[in-house]
Formats: C-alpha cells, sequence, structure tokens
C-alpha cells in the first residue's frame, strides 16, 4: 500500500463523504478546549514581545466540519487573552492548513471565503505533503495543532511474518506484528518532533490530539475492536469465495493507537520538547454522545440503525485504502456486513473511542 496516494477521508459530500460522518471526531476534539487555551496562554506568556503576525499549521486538517476547528479555538483562545490583557489591537493570524495530497483540497478552500469574511484578520495556505518530513521554513511557526491525525502511519510496518487473518493489531496476531507496529509509531513520531521541532520558534507550542488507548496491551479492545470487526467483515467474504485470501492477508492498516506512556517516552527521547500536559482527553461512543441515537431506529432495509451509521462513519476514513486493495465493487457487501458485526457489538458491549492530548512547548535552542 502506497500509504502517501491513498491514505485519505472521502471526499465531497453524501452519504459515505467524511465532511457528512465526522460528528464524533468533532465532539472528540471539542474535549480539547481546555488543553489548547492552556497552551496558548503558554505561548503569550514565552514570547516576547507578542508577535503582530502568529503563525499557525493545522496538520492532517481534513475537509470536513474538523477542519476550521483549530482555526476557530486559536482565534477565540488569543482575542480572550487580549482582552484580559488589556490589548486593544489583537495579532493577524497566518494559518497553514496541511494534509496529504490525496485530500480534498478544493473543498476547504470553497470554505474559505466564509471563514475570512468572519475573520478578516485571517489568511490561509493549503500545504500539501506527508507531515513525517520537513513542511515550513526553520523557525517559522508559533503554534502547531494536530487532531486525531498522527495515529497514522507514514506506511504499513514491514513484518517478518504473516498477520493472518486480521487487518491491525489483534490478540490473534504475532508478537512480531505487535512490535513492528511499535517500531514504525516510534519511527514516525520521532521523525515528526524532529521536523516541527525546527521548525517551531524557540518557545512555540504544540498540541497533538491521538485516537489512542488507555491500556498497556497494544491489542486492547479500546483501539483494536473497530479494526477486529471489518476484518471479520472481510473475512465472511474470503469464505464465501468472494476476496481471495491472499489479498486478505496481505492488506494491513497503517496505524498505531498510542498510550499515553508511549507518547511520553517518545518525546523524552527526542529531547526538543517541554511536556505541559499529558492526558486521556476524551471517551466517545462509537455513534458520539448524541442521547436520540439508541441503536433502535428502523427503515425498510435496516440500514437507518445505530450500527450503520457507525460503519458509514468508518467508510468514509477506511474506504480508499480498501479500494486500492480490494476495488470497488466489493465495497457496498464491506460495509453491509460491517455494519451488521457493529451493531451486534454494540449491544452486548461498551464501544468507545479514546483520545491521548499532549501539549508540548518547544525548549529554548
Amino acid at each position: 500500500m502506497e500509504v502517501m496516494k491513498v491514505l485519505h477521508m472521502n471526499g465531497g459530500v453524501g452519504e459515505t463523504s467524511y465532511a457528512d460522518n465526522s460528528s464524533v471526531q468533532l465532539e472528540m476534539l471539542s474535549m480539547t478546549r481546555p488543553i489548547l487555551e492552556e497552551a496558548i496562554t503558554g505561548l503569550y506568556l514565552s514570547i516576547s514581545p507578542w508577535p503582530s503576525t502568529l503563525t499557525i499549521a493545522d496538520l492532517g486538517c481534513s475537509s470536513g466540519p474538523t477542519a476550521f476547528f483549530a482555526v476557530s479555538e486559536v482565534i477565540g483562545a488569543v482575542e480572550n487573552l487580549c482582552r484580559k490583557m488589556g490589548h486593544n489591537e489583537p495579532p493577524e493570524y497566518q494559518f497553514y492548513l496541511n494534509d496529504l495530497p490525496g485530500n480534498d483540497f478544493n473543498a476547504l478552500f470553497r470554505a474559505l471565503p466564509k471563514m475570512q469574511e468572519e475573520e478578516a484578520r485571517c489568511f490561509f495556505t493549503g500545504v500539501a505533503g506527508s507531515f513525517y518530513g520537513r513542511l515550513f521554513p526553520c523557525k517559522s511557526l508559533h503554534f502547531v495543532h494536530s487532531s486525531l491525525a498522527l495515529q497514522w502511519l507514514s506506511q504499513v510496518p514491514r513484518m517478518i511474518e504473516c498477520n493472518k487473518g486480521n487487518i491491525y493489531m489483534a490478540s490473534s496476531s504475532p508478537k512480531s506484528v505487535m512490535d513492528a507496529y511499535y517500531r514504525q509509531f516510534q519511527n514516525d513520531f520521532s521523525v515528526f518532533l524532529k521536523c516541527r521541532a525546527m521548525e517551531l520558534v524557540p518557545g512555540g507550542c504544540m498540541v497533538l490530539t491521538f485516537v489512542g488507548r488507555r491500556s498497556e496491551d497494544r491489542s486492547s479492545s479500546e483501539c483494536c475492536s473497530i479494526w477486529e470487526l471489518l476484518a471479520m467483515a472481510l473475512n465472511e467474504m474470503v469464505s464465501e469465495g468472494l476476496i481471495e485470501e491472499e489479498k486478505m492477508d496481505a492488506f494491513n492498516i497503517p496505524q498505531y493507537t498510542p498510550s499515553p506512556s508511549e507518547v511520553k517516552a517518545e518525546v523524552l527521547k527526542e529531547r526538543s520538547f517541554f511536556i505541559n500536559h499529558l492526558e486521556v482527553s476524551s471517551e466517545v461512543n462509537w455513534s458520539g454522545n448524541n442521547k436520540n441515537l439508541n441503536g433502535h431506529r428502523s427503515s425498510s432495509n435496516g440500514e437507518d440503525r445505530e450500527g450503520y451509521h457507525v460503519a458509514r462513519s468508518m467508510r468514509s476514513i477506511a474506504e480508499p485504502m480498501l479500494i486500492s486493495h480490494f476495488g470497488e465493487e466489493i465495497m457496498e457487501d464491506v460495509f453491509h456486513r460491517y455494519g451488521m458485526l457493529i451493531e451486534d457489538r454494540m449491544a452486548k458491549e461498551k464501544t468507545v473511542f479514546i483520545t491521548v492530548t499532549v501539549s508540548l512547548t518547544r525548549r529554548p535552542a
């Protein structure tokens, strides 16, 4: 799998688009607001004089309703701080919106005029490229934000054993597979930290939110169940001769959901940043915390149930990778089966997404 080419959310609008299926992600991000506000305050206190233009990069911005979360939150936090400090003239803002080249930047750019009408002091630039490499000039950024993106790896880990029957880490995965995933996370996150250390000014800040886990068990259901169920759907199709077994065995998801201690270990090892705050910042139901969703809705084809809504959300994330490997013609069948499996699992046990958030400050050069 060429991750740079196939890792992107479903673009556009409509039933399977990320734009129409990312309310859970927005809910997870809203819970990080206090950490982001604390980071902006720390930034204000560490940089003197306060710059006339604040330069911010949002890495892995995607193109749905989450794309401008950092923009609105940073502006709100800065202007609130300026009022408290008696500064009548808030800074201008240069925002860099980054994602991989396959991202739907057209949708992002179409939303900019409205954003600029509301925030006349904002200037935006789209930056296509991997954040596992340099993206900006040295010491050019004041603040870096990344939301629910850094769990994605730069490549599928190189494995010495087949991860048979699985598409991600699972309790049945060989130890060598678990180790390969962890090494890839270590390598990628280390490169990320090194690159951002060069691009941030001394005293600059980052707030990074991963889909993660509390447990130190890398195959914990906290992070693996959602992919385990997709593997079950694919394995059903293998058993029915609809998918070749060799194709199934060759497919693995390029993602690693770290624990807080694993994030901390890499930051301390890299040594360019102080850790201000590190926590499991949210626990959100797979279907969101909307109390109107109760799993008992039905339609003529049964696909208005809660499990199918979760499957559509996951489809908006995983479908480009699946199409690249298995082809487009089986997608409806895959996600119909996936929805049924999710529905069954949600009826039997607590199903939540966990996020890990870390706030960092660049050490003096």
